[in-house]
């Protein structure tokens, strides 16, 4: 039990430096470009991370508990795999904050997928190591923010040329509006609706009772989860003090979007931080190793959404400030370009196959607004100091597991 409580201690720990780190990415051009306040995003942000945590945190979670290391290596010895994902744990969070410290967007996933790593090396042996998933890795790293940037880079001088630079801007831009709308609301809505429908399984039996079409039980709850996102987002926008009215138009579109991504992230990232305590807790429970699907208990849950939260409150200005105003200056309308960009590049790239990041996308996505408005205006020192942070985050989450690892099995 008491094993249990210090895990518990740890995965919070972990959560703590995710939402402070990774959840940062949701709000940060939001706040950057003067949209919503610190203060706005933080609570905005809490509340659907928190949502997207506890209700449909589940499947995910379950997925990398069963899958975060192979479990047959394990099946003879299920305590290497409680120390392997403590030592998990115990290096992601400190890397985590680490980053946070010095205010540099980092990928969480990246950190937990370095740390199996090294603890797997330490433990089994550097054929335990799934080279061609490190070769994807490395492949996502460097496309991500490349891809994003283009796909910014065009949807801001599209929106340059056709509204900006037209006579009439703000009569161009509410012709646009239905246009944006729609494909805001189906590109973030192809990107949550996996989240929502994944869970759906559970409610077979209901459905059969009721005799309601599963089709129309996804539209139902999607439907709702928009609305929601979208009477949050303009009660937050209530007293912009944004004057002009075309970059207050954008601030809507920016902050709807913002909401959709903090709300995707909570319901899938929280498995980050949740999933080695919920492998842990199976084996306390059952003495053996988790083969196929976990139950995660709801406490679980709340412990990762709560720990999210919390980071995110207490430390997340640190991050959204160098999203937001320490690459280039933003807009709405420039922010909005950026968020979108980052939504096609992850679609775009898990229909590829390839491991993203929300954090490589996003950065990615403001350098290529900066690169149409004005290339001397990009805080070159800010761009190299996150791209050495990228690029050693496997190996430092590596090494810290390993050595980890290595203590905790000599005591």
């Amino acid at each position: 039990m008491t094993i249990l409580v210090i895990v518990a201690l740890l995965a919070f720990y972990m959560a703590w430096n995710l939402g402070a780190n990774d959840v940062a990415n949701a709000m940060g051009t939001s706040v950057g470009s003067k949209a919503i306040t610190l203060k706005q995003a933080i609570i905005m942000a809490g509340v659907l991370e928190f949502l997207g945590a506890v209700l449909f945190g589940q499947e995910v979670t379950s997925t990398l508990g069963t899958k975060i290391a192979n479990p047959v290596l394990f099946a003879t010895t299920p305590q290497t795999l409680v120390m392997g994902m403590i030592s998990v744990l115990l290096s992601g969070g400190i890397w985590l904050q680490v980053a946070t410290s010095r205010g540099l967007p980092i990928s969480s996933s990246h950190a937990i997928v370095g740390a199996i790593a090294g603890f797997s090396w330490v433990s089994l042996g550097i054929e335990a190591i799934d080279w061609s998933s490190m070769g994807l890795i490395t492949i996502g790293w460097i496309l991500t923010p490349i891809i994003s940037g283009t796909i910014s880079a065009g949807l801001y001088s599209l929106i340059r040329h056709w509204i900006f630079n037209q006579l009439h801007p703000l009569s161009q831009l509410q012709e646009w509006t239905p246009w944006l709308s729609t494909l805001l609301l189906s590109i973030f809505g192809i990107i949550v609706l996996p989240t929502i429908t994944q869970p759906l399984s559970q409610f077979l039996l209901i459905e059969r009772k009721l005799n309601i079409p599963p089709h129309d039980i996804t539209l139902f709850i999607t439907g709702i989860a928009a609305i929601a996102l979208t009477l949050i987002s303009w009660r937050q926008l209530a007293n912009s003090q944004i004057d002009n009215q075309i970059q207050s138009l954008f601030a809507k579109f920016q902050v709807i979007s913002a909401c959709f991504v903090a709300f995707a992230h909570g319901s899938n990232d929280v498995g980050n931080a949740i999933a080695p305590l919920a492998v842990i807790y199976y084996i306390n429970q059952q003495g053996k190793i988790p083969s196929h699907q976990l139950t995660i208990p709801l406490w679980i849950l709340l412990l990762g959404a709560v720990g999210i939260v919390a980071g995110l409150a207490v430390w997340g200005k640190k991050v959204i400030t160098t999203i937001g105003e320490n690459i280039i200056s933003l807009e709405p309308s420039s922010g909005f370009c950026a968020e979108l960009a980052t939504a096609m590049t992850i679609l775009l790239a898990s229909r590829l196959g390839l491991p993203v990041s929300t954090s490589h996308a996003l950065v990615g996505g403001v350098v290529g607004i900066g690169l149409v408005q004005n290339l001397q205006a990009i805080k070159l020192s800010t761009i190299q100091n996150i791209a050495a942070a990228w690029l050693i985050t496997v190996p430092i989450s590596a090494a810290l597991s390993a050595m980890i690892f290595t203590i905790i099995n000599r005591q």
